[in-house]
């Protein structure tokens, strides 16, 4: 499967849609899917919207749980890989990153500076 770089600084607003959820590999056993380093794997729900146009919804996959993300925060994504892949008939993107992190903005303190 090949890996598509994905430059995140033209996708606009990313913004947390559903908060960090651990990825089942087995739903009858209820085992979390682990990486090739043995790190739990994570899924976190994000929006994206570029210039005014529809919100699109990308699921990411990421090792290690993320800190302090909550649904509807403003977030960065670091090193966001795309994969195509199929299944017999089905086929797909997926998405995976090394971060996702909480974006704080600094406020301008009162009175000017």
């Amino acid at each position: 499967m090949q890996s598509i770089p994905v430059d995140t600084t033209r996708l606009g607003v990313l913004r947390c849609a559903i908060a960090p959820e651990k990825k089942i590999s087995n739903s009858e056993t209820g085992e979390v899917k682990r990486d090739r380093d043995g790190n739990q794997m994570y899924t976190v729900a994000v929006t994206v919207r570029q210039d005014a146009r529809r919100i699109s919804v990308i699921e990411i996959a990421l090792p290690g749980e993320p800190r302090g993300i909550e649904e509807g925060q403003v977030v960065k994504v670091t090193g966001l890989v795309a994969f195509a892949w199929s299944m017999g008939e089905r086929h797909g993107i997926s998405f995976r990153a090394d971060a996702i992190t909480p974006v704080t903005s600094v406020l301008p303190k009162a009175g000017g500076a």
